[in-house]
């Protein structure tokens, strides 16, 4: 589980690395600062086009050795990344980050699932949740650190310490775990690569109101490519997009409560600095302290969460921790006009509590739901559920920011509080008893 947990904060840790030194990077480079954006974007985007193909291969070729090769990847890219003197050229590197990280990603709570027993993966699962959230937390915080004693290169630097921590731990830990004997679709991982890709760019151009015609055009062929995807893949014993797992109703009903959950989350995370900073004028320090007690909720939540995620169902647990996790989105758009420091911080904790309440009782209900020559298929899903969750709340960002600056934020708040909230009510529907 150390070697699950350093490879997935490898991972994470860059995920988010990058964008406190944005305006370091771009000029140093001489690129401007739209331009830029593309450092973080390039990173994003390979890595939710690259999950399926990436967890059907898990499945072919073995979880923990397409974990090893990630970590390989990403310590490849990340030297190159260290020494590019491009933008072009940084940007092609964090493609290649990317997909590292959709290596490990993929299949990391596949591996879960064959460390812990079945009674107990739900503490797996929880872990998997807490170190999530540190990798994320961390990421603008490390960046402030060594930006503050180097230069922008060290942010990739620093992986290759960490990088062969988690490689030599990999080689030494990660089980060996049931392989499939066929080889991915090409044609499917091509249709699910231009699917995504497409969808988020005509999405991401709509949202900004750049060029709708394009736009347009990018969305409608993703939606092309998904609908002949589905269609290809119908059939198939091993497909790329796992319908048969979406056929199974418990499996879906989870799918989706899980990408609710992080639509509503990004909504607050990427909108809540520009209330902090541009509204009420705190300095970055202070915007950054105050999102800390976002993951701080997170993880004050594992020890409760990991004894109860194995005894009481996802409907139950995710269902209150989704209700939670509104409720504090509700609470932050009510904030008086001039709150104290402590009216924002309890609030947020409140949300970052609930939200690592829901989390790993609903993967653990993806996970188990299906059998386990299917555990590639559903890992890569939950990482689908967090990545495209986290885009679209990013685009509903754009999109409210786009039509008026004057209360964006507030707009903003009060969605993911609906989001979170209707995606509470669709877990809760698992409580309902099907009839036979």
């Amino acid at each position: 589980m150390l070697a699950v947990s350093l490879s997935v904060f490898l991972a994470l840790l860059d995920y988010a690395i990058a964008n406190v030194a944005l305006p370091d990077i771009a000029r140093d480079l001489k690129a401007s600062s739209s331009a830029s954006v593309w450092i973080v974007n390039a990173y994003q985007m390979a890595s939710l086009i690259s999950l399926l193909p990436l967890a059907a291969l898990g499945s072919r070729v073995g979880f923990a050795r397409l974990c090893r090769a990630g970590i390989i990847l990403f310590m490849g890219a990340s030297l190159l990344c260290a020494t590019a003197t491009t933008l072009p050229i940084l940007a092609g590197a964090r493609v290649l980050q990317g997909i590292g990280g959709a290596c490990i990603m993929s299949v990391n709570i596949a591996l879960v699932r064959f460390i812990y027993p079945h009674a107990e993966i739900g503490k797996g699962v929880a872990l998997n949740g807490v170190v999530v959230a540190l990798g994320v937390a961390l990421g603008p915080t490390t960046a402030a650190a060594i930006l503050t004693v180097a230069s922008w290169p060290w942010l990739f630097w620093i992986n290759l310490p960490l990088g062969a921590a988690a490689l030599a731990m990999a080689y030494r830990a990660l089980p060996v775990t049931p392989r499939t004997g066929r080889m991915p679709d090409p044609l499917g991982s091509v249709l699910c690569i231009v699917a995504l890709g497409a969808c988020i760019m005509g999405g991401d151009g709509l949202a900004h109101q750049e060029g709708w015609q394009l736009s347009s055009a990018l969305l409608l062929v993703g939606l092309v490519a998904g609908a002949v995807l589905v269609r290809r893949e119908s059939g198939l014993t091993h497909p790329i997009l796992p319908v048969d797992l979406l056929r199974r109703s418990d499996f879906t009903v989870a799918f989706l409560t899980g990408f609710g959950g992080f639509v509503s989350s990004n909504l607050y995370i990427v909108s809540m600095p520009f209330m902090l900073h541009d509204t009420l004028g705190m300095s970055s320090a202070a915007t950054g302290l105050l999102i800390t007690p976002w993951p701080i909720g997170i993880m004050l939540s594992a020890p409760v969460i990991r004894r109860v995620a194995d005894r009481v169902s996802a409907g139950v647990l995710s269902s209150i921790g989704l209700a939670i996790t509104a409720s504090g989105f509700f609470l932050l758009w009510l904030l008086p006009a001039h709150p104290s420091v402590f009216d924002i911080a309890w609030r947020t904790a409140v949300a970052g509590w609930g939200f690592g309440f829901f989390q790993p009782p609903n993967n653990r209900a993806m996970m188990v739901s299906v059998p386990h020559n299917r555990a590639g298929g559903a890992s890569g899903m939950v990482q689908v559920a967090r990545q495209a969750g986290q885009t679209i709340g990013a685009m509903g960002v754009a999109a409210f920011f786009t039509w008026s600056l004057a209360g964006a934020t507030h707009r903003c708040l009060l969605m993911a509080g609906c989001v979170a909230l209707c995606s509470a009510l669709l877990s809760a529907s698992r409580l309902v008893k099907k009839p036979r």
